[in-house]
């Protein structure tokens, strides 16, 4: 027989230990659906939230290929679940299948939050939010202050909407002349016409109103893919444009200390890395989801480990 134990019984329950049940028939389901979706931190970001604020929901991802997607989100209606999070290839896809969109991320033209509220799924873009969150955090409030942003893309694209509809001075975007130019065109020119906030955007390979731009700018953000592993060494900005007073923000968190930041540290600017745009959008989604503030600080030092 085993031997029996001298410890004392712990007969408190799980709730008054702190300890939410994972799993219960009131168990809540929120999910990722994008392609490929395995590398994602959000499983760690939002389960670890869940348990620390004891909301009983658990989050996953799910790999979701562009034909499957319809179906996916047919489900997620049905299901009842407490939310969705979408990452590529589906931001812009996702629309048609919604009930409606904000205003933000009608501008973006792409949707990474969906809440499911009584049967009815609206669309949210917290990217841009996040982002200028973190900058906001670390001393450096949009509002009034001129920003300069490279790139074009998804993010980029989240970012000079957001930093318009939140009452930027200015807002300049530099990116190499293709199709997401136009389309970036298009898009600053409704975003003044509608804000008032003067939107304009140059070549990348124009260095001297590159240079200009970034020495003139209170917020710099690199949102391209320069400086991420494995292309570390890579950076679109010279430290000379840069100085003290004002912000230089990543979207790329891995590695942590791009060569940007460390531009940006050693001209005595103050340097932003892309962890905290990853966090803040995941705590805006997690609110409209459930009304409750993500414990940030904690899921900071989560996603570190990971990394």
């Amino acid at each position: 027989m085993p031997e029996r134990s001298t410890e004392p019984l712990d007969r408190s329950t799980d709730a008054e230990r702190g300890i939410v049940p994972r799993i219960s028939g009131h168990t809540k389901l929120a999910m990722l659906l994008g392609t490929p979706v395995a590398h994602s931190l959000s499983p760690a970001i939002h389960n670890t939230s869940f348990a620390a604020l004891g909301i009983d929901a658990v989050y996953l991802v799910a790999d979701v290929t562009a034909p499957a997607l319809p179906a996916a989100l047919s489900g997620a209606r049905v299901l009842g679940m407490l939310g969705l999070n979408v990452t590529m290839p589906h931001k812009a896809a996702v629309i048609p299948y919604l009930d409606s969109v904000t205003s933000a991320a009608e501008f973006m033209g792409a949707v990474n939050t969906i809440a499911i509220e009584n049967g009815k799924m609206i669309g949210h873009n917290t990217d841009g939010a996040g982002l200028l969150r973190s900058i906001s955090e670390a001393g450096f409030p949009v509002r009034g202050s001129s920003v300069t942003i490279l790139g074009a893309g998804g993010a980029a694209t989240a970012a000079f909407t957001q930093a318009a509809l939140d009452g930027a001075s200015r807002v300049t975007v530099f990116n190499h002349r293709s199709a997401r130019f136009a389309a970036a065109e298009e898009r600053l020119a409704a975003l003044h016409s509608q804000t008032g906030v003067p939107c304009t955007i140059h070549d990348l390979a124009d260095n001297n109103a590159l240079a200009a731009a970034v020495a003139a700018s209170d917020i710099v953000i690199n949102a391209t893919p320069a400086g991420m592993a494995p292309r570390t060494d890579s950076c679109l900005v010279d430290e000379a444009w840069l100085h003290a007073g004002q912000a230089v923000a990543d979207t790329v968190y891995f590695p942590i200390d791009t060569v940007l930041l460390q531009r940006a540290a050693h001209a005595g600017a103050t340097p932003i890395n892309g962890l905290g745009m990853l966090l803040w959008q995941a705590a805006i989604a997690e609110e409209i989801w459930t009304g409750q503030h993500m414990p940030v600080d904690l899921i900071r030092q989560t996603v570190l480990e990971r990394l």
